[in-house]
């Protein structure tokens, strides 16, 4: 396997990093397809698994605040040390295995709660199994945008972060229609008996522990990072500031380039539209679609409702994944900030579009929107993000920009639940409605985005 090109080592005299083949882009990325997978059973299932241990739908926003909260603790710091780490393994790889041992651990005792439970009830212990996940999911996570960030030079980062978002959709179409693909192919069962979780829904997620430990070690195994001399070593070590840790994380954030935040504004409205839809879609389509009576979280229509959010989750992905293959292309003709704006723009139509639907098979077009701003979301601000940062600090400033994802969720999680009760009278479509206005105004605000290093081909 080629290595990649010290930057030292350069003759292109411009990027200051050599040009990587599409392969190895591939193999330094290939790790997303396992963490997306685990992140779609999560989504997909984890409101169902906590409503079956008795969770109502205007708690399950509060159970969910587990995700942003971890994330925003831990990503800033995974960022800054491994901005500093050198190992045998490299910078960012050795947080990629740490973190998809733990996951992969939490992907299978997640839908085991209830055996779990010789002290706290099922549904703190699935609460805290569900802290965890998102804590090693974070672990894992964070390093792999700033290994693209270091490998590749400006002009290759969107194919970069395009070719990441083609595997996160790839991984989640599949994680997210396996527990469908176990009951209505393969005739495993759906029901849930004695507040347990459905078998096909338990076997999803004893496969996606397995899937994400091995597509991390692919990742591990076929990428070279930079090998480093002592002198690059204490490059990367320095902090000219004098500063370290906490303080020094606290500094960065608070010097921040403009773009990082300018961009934080339409994380923000992107991100609390995603996590309402992540958290209420399946009470939404099951009482706005299927028609179901509020309460009913055991019936066999309520397994289909569950089953199918997974169907049209793994729609949203798919688009995404195949929107990804032309965001380069569509990015060169048009620019960066226009691609992510029109793309957003979809999002909102496609969430909204959801309230005057009721046949569920229609879904599906909803969400060819949400998986176009899907496909944006996770590769646009990150191709603008990384060429207003100095190498030195990919990994905190990647980190940081991470407040702008788990920020919002927080909000919403705190606020969403009684929002949804007090006001909506638990109705969650109308949750999912004003995820589609927020996907709107993220959209408009792309516009007061200063893009530094965009490239519009005339």
């Amino acid at each position: 396997m080629p290595t990649p090109t010290l930057p030292s080592e350069n003759k292109t005299g411009t990027t200051g990093r050599s040009k990587l083949n599409f392969w190895q882009i591939w193999n330094m990325s290939f790790g997303f397809f396992g963490i997306q997978f685990g992140f779609a059973l999560q989504n997909g299932n984890a409101s169902r698994i906590l409503q079956t241990f008795g969770a109502d739908v205007e708690h399950l926003s509060w159970f969910w605040l587990a995700a942003p909260l971890t994330g925003m603790i831990v990503q800033p710091i995974i960022g800054y040390y491994s901005d500093r780490t050198w190992t045998s393994l490299g910078r960012r790889r050795p947080y990629f295995l740490a973190g998809a041992i733990i996951a992969s651990t939490a992907l299978m005792l997640m839908p085991n709660a209830q055996f779990l439970a010789t002290v706290l009830p099922p549904l703190y212990i699935g609460a805290g199994i569900l802290m965890v996940m998102d804590a090693s999911f974070n672990i894992a996570m964070e390093p792999f945008r700033a290994l693209v960030a270091d490998l590749l030079p400006s002009d290759q980062r969107t194919l970069g972060f395009s070719i990441q978002t083609f595997l996160i959709g790839l991984g989640a179409v599949i994680g997210s229609w396996l527990p469908y693909i176990f009951a209505e192919w393969w005739g495993v069962s759906k029901m849930s008996v004695n507040g347990e979780v459905p078998y096909n829904v338990t076997l999803s997620f004893y496969i996606g522990a397995v899937v994400f430990l091995i597509s991390i070690l692919v990742t591990v195994i076929t990428t070279r990072e930079f090998p480093p001399d002592e002198y690059r070593k204490e490059d990367y070590k320095k902090t000219p500031s004098g500063k370290k840790g906490l303080s020094q994380i606290i500094s960065d954030f608070a010097g921040m380039p403009k773009t990082m935040k300018q961009l934080g504004l339409v994380q923000f409205f992107s991100w609390f539209a995603l996590f309402s839809m992540w958290v209420f879609t399946t009470p939404a389509v099951a009482t706005h679609v299927y028609g179901l009576p509020l309460g009913d979280t055991s019936s066999e229509t309520y397994q289909d409702a569950g089953n199918w959010v997974g169907i049209i989750f793994g729609v949203y992905n798919g688009v995404s994944a195949i929107y990804a293959l032309f965001l380069p292309a569509i990015a060169l003709k048009i620019g960066r900030k226009m691609t992510h704006a029109i793309s957003l723009l979809a999002g909102g139509i496609g969430l909204i579009s959801i309230y005057f639907i009721h046949d569920p098979t229609l879904l599906i077009f909803s969400m060819i929107g949400v998986g176009m701003a899907w496909a944006s979301i996770l590769a646009m601000p990150y191709a603008m993000l990384a060429g207003a940062i100095p190498s030195n600090k990919m990994g905190i400033y990647m980190g940081v920009f991470n407040f702008f994802i788990t920020l919002p969720q927080i909000i919403n999680g705190l606020v969403g639940g009684p929002i949804v009760k007090h006001v909506y009278q638990s109705q969650a479509i109308y949750s999912i409605i004003i995820a589609g206005v927020f996907m709107l105004i993220a959209a408009f605000c792309v516009k007061f985005v200063d893009d530094q290093d965009d490239v519009v081909q005339a």
